[in-house]
């Protein structure tokens, strides 16, 4: 199941119909990791160049080498950290596209159902910062972890597959369902749904192609959701569509 769903996924996104999404979801995620890297340098500059010259006094010119190596681990460390705000920054772009990737999705895959609803505006402003919130939070455990060899690597896919599936199974259950009912649903299938969210970190975790990650995510979600559901048609369905109201 989950298997298939990340086939299809991939699949749509080189479809005709996703091309404008493509393009918004590369566009606007580049030119946020761009502001976030001149950032985070900017931080640097402001907060540990002091630091260093008030440490490193009177420096001759012979040691002048030690600027170059305080240069290169500072890079070093910005990447890392670009690295670590890609998830949140990956979360804030399918805040904005999700709806139209599922939508795509729906109409194309599934065009013999009902169509989802979109998340009310505040609903979803309100959902995507509280979700913002917590994969930062996650990452900075994540960060700390990677000070204790062996789990680093563990612990990213652990927390970014928790949050990852959480977090875009619930937006694609709720363009069908109620908010609370959303979240039933997940929590009932949550294996599911976690090994899913690996599928995503791993996704997450490829150079280049994790610029997809928003929409990829998002069309992987909707179809599991309607896999999901269509193995459990019984779990209650009292959401948005189904009642006709919108939230």
């Amino acid at each position: 199941m989950i298997l298939d769903a990340a086939r299809l996924a991939f699949a749509n996104l080189f479809a005709a119909e996703t091309r404008a999404v493509f393009w918004k979801v590369i566009g606007l995620t580049l030119l946020a990791l761009v502001a976030l890297w001149f950032a985070l340098r900017q931080l640097f500059a402001w907060l540990a160049l002091p630091w260093i010259d008030a440490l490193l006094p009177g420096t001759p010119e012979w040691a002048g080498w030690l600027t170059l190596v305080v240069g290169i681990f500072a890079s070093l460390g910005l990447a890392l950290g670009l690295a670590l705000l890609l998830a949140p920054v990956t979360a804030m772009i399918a805040g904005l596209f999700l709806d139209d990737v599922a939508e795509v999705v729906e109409k194309r895959d599934y065009p013999g159902e009902a169509p989802g609803a979109p998340l009310p505006l505040a609903e979803a402003i309100v959902s995507s910062a509280k979700f913002l919130g917590i994969v930062i939070l996650g990452n900075m455990v994540a960060l700390f972890l990677l000070l204790v060899p062996g789990i680093n690597l563990i612990a990213f896919f652990l927390v970014n597959g928790y949050l990852l599936g959480r977090e875009f199974f619930e937006f694609a259950a709720m363009r069908h369902r109620a908010p609370g009912e959303a979240r039933l649903f997940r929590r009932k299938h949550r294996a599911t749904v976690f090994l899913a969210g690996l599928v995503l970190a791993a996704f997450l975790a490829v150079p280049v192609l994790n610029l997809l990650t928003p929409l990829f995510a998002a069309g992987m979600m909707v179809h599991l959701h309607k896999m999901l559901s269509a193995r459990d048609p019984g779990f209650a369905v009292a959401g948005r569509v189904a009642a006709g109201t919108r939230g």
